[in-house]
């Protein structure tokens, strides 16, 4: 006779994170777009989520970010922080996630994304922990492995990196 297998819990799946993707409206920003009156674009973000970002990278976890709108003060954040894999106004994510798989030479299991919305599913499908903000859309809820306390461009990238890194062991 067969057992049906037990899904992994979130711990589990944080433990073989080598891969964190991040969005960027709703995750890495409070999902509002502020225009100034030329219809230039102002994004706000918690310096939290960048430290977070930051102590990823030091604990030799890859952050890539892939977003379907482009942003140049995004652009000018994420190489600041020194993040090196970087898809902006990307709609359909697949291609990008596959090219990063293939850059890093890891597989799904070993890769998490934190989405906040309907465009984020498709790899909330493939990777092996999805991660939502607590105000992202139900779909996104619905579908993600762990659903942070803190809303999206409130410190729910840190929020998400601290789980990871104590799952780990690391700081």
């Amino acid at each position: 006779m067969r057992t049906a297998a037990v899904p992994l819990s979130a711990e589990e799946r944080a433990r073989q994170i080598r891969c964190v993707i991040f969005d960027i409206d709703g995750v890495m920003t409070d999902c509002k777009l502020y225009l100034t009156h030329d219809g230039e674009e102002i994004k706000a973000v918690n310096v939290r989520d960048g430290l977070g970002i930051k102590l990823l990278m030091k604990n030799g976890i890859e952050v890539a970010v892939i977003s379907g709108r482009p942003s140049v003060a995004m652009q000018k954040r994420l190489e600041f922080l020194g993040v090196q894999h970087i898809w902006l106004n990307t709609e359909d994510k697949l291609p990008a996630y596959r090219k990063l798989l293939d850059t890093l030479g890891i597989g799904d299991a070993q890769c998490a994304h934190m989405g906040d919305d309907v465009p984020d599913l498709p790899l909330f499908l493939r990777v092996g922990l999805a991660l939502a903000p607590g105000d992202a859309h139900a779909k996104a809820k619905a579908a993600a492995h762990w659903v942070s306390q803190a809303r999206g461009g409130d410190g729910a990238i840190r929020e998400a990196v601290d789980f990871i890194l104590a799952c780990q062991g690391k700081d």
